[in-house]
């Protein structure tokens, strides 16, 4: 057992030491506080104001163009060349061309910058035009535009749970959507990582011939678990950091800004007929819009158990990545190269690229059978069964996830050192699945 943990802290100090780990572990809290610092930070600022000028030959859309905060619209006069040969000189941002047509209704418009327009610009012009239009082809049908407005009703749905007590739960869609995509996904990313570490870890061991040397003073089965718990150390150490100088970044922000996240709602973004997508701001017929949305999103980030999301999260990478970590360590003693692996990497990644293919699936129906089987099943129920808790899962299905992942590690360990105890001193073959079988079949 001490051999084992001076394995294990050779392997951790080793990573730990790296300029690799320091700077990955630097940049990546920077990377993760800037997803929610700089909407903030954006939505804050006020950015520069637009001029533009409007000839509108047509005369209906004349002041009909309301000025936003970015945006100031000003009629203009004189022939549509002069204008667009004084716009670098004139100051405007933008000339807006409303030309005359064969329609009594006009539904196009020509808008000229020396710059790519802005899609707040755009999507204003558009908005506004939009509705004119409308309002005019309801006029000419006899309909009240008035009428029209006032149908005009958004639906709140306010969804809730009900456990087998009877007790009532408010639940979150689409927050539990995107906490089960970016949990699934993460142990994925992570799982790869840390294993391909442990693999190539071996192989540069093997090649090395260093693993003589410690095979004289350890067994293969302790160094086997020594590397693949070390390096499991290694990965929780950055994920923890990860966490904690994400939420110091995220909390300096706000202390020295005075900002919050609720202020990134003033930058929400909506959809057009178009499919672009336009800042509220660029609507101006709207006051402030999305605060019912931003009030439900700041409720939905409230409501979630971050101590269970976590807890779970971390049992199932740590079990997901032994199970996988023992076969990347059989995989890198089986071979001299990382070239040759690539026969055996096959097999192991097909589970977990389904796992990963499953998760749009199992956020859809995170109660059917197929996905039920996934959660279960250990060589893929680490992404899967994370994708599926923040739906709520029955206590029977995690018990049965969690003992089949746990039971899964002990036997893909187990494998893995049979396998390992042979491949590690074997070198100058070709090994096959042949050679493998008889490795781990072998009485001895």
């Amino acid at each position: 057992m001490n051999k084992i943990k001076l394995i294990i802290q050779r392997e951790y100090l080793s990573r730990v030491k790296k300029r690799s780990f320091v700077v990955m572990t630097i940049l990546g809290p920077i990377l993760m506080a800037a997803m929610f610092v700089i909407p903030v930070y954006v939505s804050t600022r006020q950015g520069d104001v637009k001029k533009i000028a409007i000839l509108d030959e047509t005369g209906i859309f004349r002041d009909k163009f309301t000025d936003t905060k970015t945006i100031l619209f000003t009629n203009a006069t004189g022939p549509i060349a002069t204008l667009k040969e004084q716009l670098s000189d004139s100051g405007y941002y933008a000339v807006l061309h409303i030309p005359k047509t064969e329609a009594v209704i006009p539904s196009s418009a020509i808008i000229y910058s020396n710059k790519q327009a802005s899609v707040t610009v755009t999507g204003a012009i558009k908005n506004t035009m939009q509705k004119e239009v409308e309002r005019l082809k309801l006029e000419a049908s006899g309909v009240d535009p008035a009428v029209i407005d006032s149908a005009k009703t958004k639906i709140q749905l306010a969804s809730f749970k009900i456990d087998e007590e009877g007790n009532e739960e408010k639940s979150y869609t689409e927050v539990s959507m995107v906490i089960g995509y970016v949990g699934g996904f993460l142990i994925y990313i992570f799982i790869f990582m840390y294993g391909s570490q442990v693999m190539r870890g071996v192989i540069e061991e093997k090649s090395n011939r260093i693993v003589e040397v410690i095979l004289s003073s350890v067994k293969p089965f302790q160094l086997m678990m020594g590397k693949i718990v070390g390096i499991a150390m290694v990965g929780l150490t950055q994920f923890i950091l990860w966490i904690l100088l994400t939420a110091a970044l995220v909390t300096t922000f706000t202390a020295m800004t005075g900002a919050s996240l609720s202020e990134a709602g003033s930058a929400q973004m909506v959809m057009t007929e178009n499919s672009r997508l336009v800042p509220s701001d660029a609507i101006p017929d709207e006051d402030e819009p999305g605060s019912d949305e931003l009030q439900l999103v700041m409720e939905a980030l409230h409501s979630i158990n971050y101590g269970t999301i976590l807890g779970f999260f971390l049992f199932f990478f740590i079990g997901g990545y032994l199970l996988y970590g023992a076969l990347f360590a059989a995989i890198g003693a089986a071979v001299d190269n990382e070239a040759d692996t690539q026969q055996f990497m096959l097999p192991i990644t097909i589970p977990l690229i389904l796992s990963i293919i499953l998760i749009p699936y199992i956020i859809n129906n995170p109660e059917g059978p197929l996905v039920f089987w996934a959660s279960i099943i250990p060589i893929t129920s680490p992404v899967a069964m994370m994708a599926r808790i923040p739906f709520g899962v029955p206590y029977l299905d995690l018990i049965l996830s969690v003992a089949l992942l746990t039971l899964g590690f002990l036997l893909t360990t187990w494998i893995a050192g049979r396998i390992y105890r042979t491949g590690i001193l074997m070198y100058g073959k070709k090994v096959t699945y042949r050679d493998l079988w008889k490795w781990v079949s072998y009485r001895g």
